[in-house]
């Protein structure tokens, strides 16, 4: 049986809180800014929970964390 990986592009871009929960980072705020308005681009600030609907798919991808 091969061994099990963990993706690379899912742990650059998630992180599991002690809860459980992942935590992610907010799209939209790379590149093309000067056309999105100061207060788009505040509110795009942070960082994010993933959805339940989605955790099932991140979770497979992360499968030691």
């Amino acid at each position: 049986m091969p061994k099990m990986k963990t993706k690379s592009s899912a742990k650059k871009r998630f992180k599991v809180m002690g809860s459980g929960a992942v935590k992610r980072s907010q799209a939209f705020k790379r590149h093309i800014l000067t056309k999105k308005t100061t207060k788009n681009k505040r509110q795009l600030r942070g960082s994010a929970a993933v959805h339940s609907t989605n955790m099932a798919s991140v979770r497979a991808m992360l499968p030691f964390a």
